[in-house]
């Protein structure tokens, strides 16, 4: 079953798994080791670090690993934010705000400043792998990433954008189905459009693209990485279950809910970020709901809640925190990464014997 094939080759990696770049802290210089010593890709999700944190991490990664790994990085994006809706928003979280003992952040104008300078980290640094999401890096940038031969990951939603993507040069594609926890990488169109389900995706960009789709969105055990193999992906990415794994840096609450909850209880939400997202539903999402169309785009509203969520944390009050999670939230499972993918190899190997 495990034989080379073009993504595997290309990365020079045994297994064609992938754990997915999770921005905030989860994905940590353990964890990314873990999954690459084991055969797979580690990612390190590096979309909020500051240049500083982001040299710190890939540095330790290499002390962990002589293996292959990626760096995941966000392309930025430049809303039009009036200065009323900030006003608006920030009297919908006053009471929350108020509780926590908080105050008003200050909102700047986003730039490319940190994005500049992350990829200038990459190139100096040599990461084997760079992904990006939310957007597509312009050929420029791809060729340049290119000429140090780092290989090139993009994020699509559709087939569409998988288009997109390789005509922009990029090496390979992560598709992602609806079934992704947290922020999906959508955009180019809207994001209610792009809601098609990771094996309904994943066969129609495989038939119109040539670069090597990878399938990502509810992936969390051997059936789903057979599956999405079967249907024309060459590797799978898997976030929520590396999430719960015991070197994931996500906060205690984090992991306990996800373990905690069933399929039922995830929901797509803006409150948080402004920008559509899939998690547990809880408090601050029910309370938000009403109001979700008139709140700043990403990332102006992700700033405003930034501090709650942190300080919510702090206080141990999940309910006012984001629990970013996948549909398939019941197959979590509490253990080390390289037993996971370990276990996923072995019974991949068993259901194909077994047919």
């Amino acid at each position: 079953m495990w034989h080379e094939n073009r993504f595997t080759k290309k990365l020079g990696i045994q297994y064609p798994i992938i754990q997915a770049g999770m921005a905030g802290g989860i994905t940590t210089p353990g964890l990314i080791a873990a999954v690459s010593n084991a055969g797979g890709l580690g990612t390190l999700g590096a979309g909020y670090m500051s240049p500083e944190q982001m040299t710190k991490a890939i540095r330790k990664i290499k002390e962990l690993t002589n293996q292959p790994f990626g760096v995941n990085i966000f392309i930025p994006e430049m809303p039009e934010v009036a200065e009323k809706e900030i006003e608006k928003a920030n009297e919908l979280l006053r009471p929350f705000r108020e509780e926590l003992k908080l105050k008003e952040p200050e909102v700047t104008k986003p730039t490319t400043n940190l994005f500049d300078k992350q990829i200038e980290i990459i190139l100096e640094e040599r990461v084997p792998v760079c992904s990006f999401t939310f957007g597509v890096p312009s050929k420029q940038r791809v060729h340049q990433l290119k000429q140090e031969n780092i290989v090139v990951m993009g994020t699509a939603t559709t087939v569409k954008e998988a288009i997109i993507n390789e005509e922009n040069g990029l090496d390979m594609v992560v598709m992602q189905g609806s079934e992704a926890g947290g922020h999906r990488g959508t955009f180019s169109g809207s994001y209610d459009k792009s809601m098609i389900g990771t094996m309904s995706l994943v066969p129609q960009a495989a038939d119109h693209v040539d670069i090597p789709v990878i399938a990502a969105g509810g992936i969390m055990d051997e059936r789903g990485v057979l599956a999405a193999l079967t249907l024309g992906a060459e590797a799978v990415q898997m976030g929520t279950a590396f999430l719960t794994s015991m070197e994931s840096g996500a906060k205690k609450l984090h992991i306990e809910k996800i373990l905690d909850s069933i399929e039922e209880q995830t929901v797509i939400t803006q409150a948080f970020s402004g920008k559509p997202a899939r998690g547990i539903q809880n408090e601050f999402i029910t309370r938000m709901a009403p109001y979700e169309q008139n709140l700043p785009g990403y990332p102006v509203q992700n700033i405003l809640t930034k501090e709650i969520r942190n300080e919510a944390a702090k206080q141990n009050r999940p309910e006012w925190v984001h629990i970013w999670s996948g549909q398939s939230v019941r197959l979590s499972k509490r253990q080390p990464a390289g037993e996971m993918i370990r276990d996923i190899v072995s019974q991949v190997d068993v259901l194909l014997k077994n047919r």
